[in-house]
């Protein structure tokens, strides 16, 4: 799947750092064929939960209130 240009390149970065070997390689080239990370979002400390997240059915169901359907 990956061209020859890939492959040279992932040598050259191999040679590069000074561990040239085939498993080296192959690593090189399944991280570029990964797809990028998704960036960090910094959250405001103002948009922080005050109240965590409980699982805890029987306070869903009461904050539903009694005419909820069913």
């Amino acid at each position: 799947d990956d061209g020859l240009e890939a492959v040279e390149a992932a040598v050259r970065e191999a040679l590069l750092a000074g561990t040239a070997s085939d498993d080296v390689i192959v690593n090189i080239l399944a991280r570029r064929r990964e797809p990028p990370r998704p960036l960090t979002i910094v959250t405001p400390e103002d948009l922080a939960l005050r109240h965590p997240p409980r699982a805890d059915c029987n306070r869903y169901d009461s904050l539903r209130g009694l005419h909820a359907a069913a």
